[in-house]
């Protein structure tokens, strides 16, 4: 198809990634991207005969990494655009996806527009939600400044052949919700793989007091020592956003109410905070579940 008869789309979707073998589509397992793929193919948007489909996400999230607005790109038909319209492109989607993706808009993009060329990616990450997690004080948000600025960061990823390491932090604050401090929001213009996890052990390790401030700044400061500082558990990671200039992430704060406190006293089981994990993960997934239910407003068109 030529460009002359196809229209490039970009669109934005959430999803739960425990559900998912990660967000890039990969044989035999079950993915977003795959997904997506699946249903565009059922409603014949896209060729089953292509070798190579089309459709590209914005940021690669691995399995368990829940995501509240992802991005990506799509080219499907002209003829076919004009027929369905955002609004019955959604809910055609929406009818088919599993009920843990949300396809939350779509717009025309000319072929210049990248979904990987984010102006910035916000992660937020529940750090209450590990063992032994501890908020030090105050001086936690001295800690969270050590990861912001343009420096090699191959001590806090796991390096893919050939990736440039220089990435660029721009800032790193305490995640609060409902007063109290539960995690923290780091926003970058593109993340290494496992970055953000990586950080979120080194912070929680700085909590507990298994590694000091001074070895992790070693850690930027000199990036061919290696240092393994472990790798944070997916679950409690959650992309909250990717922006564009022309897509831009909204900014309206949204008060959290449903984070419930970890059991604490000397009198707490194991077993106890065991089962508040589980809680608070369904917490996380309803956290999402209505933040998609306010996302993703289309104009109203008025039948005559």
């Amino acid at each position: 198809m030529t460009n002359g008869t196809t229209v490039r789309l970009a669109f934005r979707i959430g999803y739960l990634g425990d559900a998912y073998h990660g967000s890039q589509i990969q044989p035999d397992v079950k993915t977003v991207q795959g997904e997506l793929v699946r249903v565009f193919q059922k409603l014949k948007w896209l060729d089953k005969d292509e070798e190579e489909h089309n459709l590209v996400l914005s940021s690669r999230t691995d399995a368990g990494v829940h995501v509240r607005v992802n991005g990506g790109v799509v080219r499907i038909k002209r003829e076919l655009w004009e027929v369905l319209t955002p609004r019955k492109m959604i809910r055609a989607l929406d009818d088919r996806l599993p009920k843990d993706i949300a396809f939350l808009d779509v717009t025309e993009v000319d072929e210049s527009w990248n979904p990987r060329l984010a102006e910035h990616r916000v992660y937020r990450y529940r750090l209450e939600g590990i063992e032994f997690w501890n908020h030090p004080g105050d001086i936690f948000n001295e800690w969270l400044q050590i990861f912001v600025g343009t420096y090699d960061a191959r001590n806090f990823a796991r390096l893919e052949e050939g990736k440039n390491p220089l990435r660029t932090i721009l800032s790193c604050e305490p995640w609060v919700v409902d007063g109290r401090v539960v995690g923290f929001e780091i926003v970058g213009k593109a993340f290494l793989w496992n970055q953000v996890r990586r950080t979120a052990m080194a912070i929680h390790r700085m909590c507990i007091g298994e590694v000091s401030p001074e070895e992790v700044q070693r850690a930027i400061d000199a990036p061919e020592i290696e240092v393994d500082f472990g790798v944070a558990p997916a679950d409690w990671l959650i992309l909250w956003g990717v922006h564009w200039p022309s897509m831009p992430l909204d900014t309206e704060t949204v008060e959290i109410q449903c984070f419930s406190k970890p059991p604490e006293g000397p009198a707490v089981e194991r077993t106890m905070r065991k089962r508040w994990r589980e809680a608070a993960r369904h917490e996380q997934k309803s956290i999402l579940h209505n933040e998609w239910a306010r996302l993703g407003e289309l104009p109203i068109v008025r039948h005559r």
